[in-house]
């Protein structure tokens, strides 16, 4: 998979551009729904990524691209949750996430948040 042109609320995928957050499972990528977060959005000042949404969990490593400023809130059930299912999670600026996308050592799942 084909990570390239990342820029605020675009990125790049095997050449297709995209507009909207993803999520990358087992080399698919599709569209981040949001709509189970939403309802925590006053809260965290944001809407936050929750368990509320489908997340790709089949995976060694689950890499969260919080933003390009880092700035996506994270909430504590998902880190319990990865705990749980004995997944390693990478909470880290989105152009750092890409990064470590391109050579995993570990099946490899991804979350990017494109904006803040």
């Amino acid at each position: 998979m084909e990570l390239r042109r990342f820029s605020f609320g675009t990125i790049e995928v095997d050449g297709t551009t995209y507009d909207h957050d993803l999520v990358i499972d087992a080399g698919r990528v599709r569209k981040r729904s949001k709509g189970p977060s939403k309802k925590l959005r006053e809260r965290y000042g944001h809407t936050p990524l929750s368990t509320g949404e489908d997340i790709p969990w089949d995976c060694d490593t689950l890499v969260v691209g919080t933003g390009a400023s880092g700035s996506l809130p994270v909430t504590d059930d998902v880190v319990r949750e990865a705990e749980r299912r004995g997944v390693r999670l990478v909470m880290v600026p989105t152009a750092e996430a890409i990064e470590r996308l391109e050579h995993p050592k570990t099946r490899t799942n991804a979350i990017l948040h494109l904006t803040c």
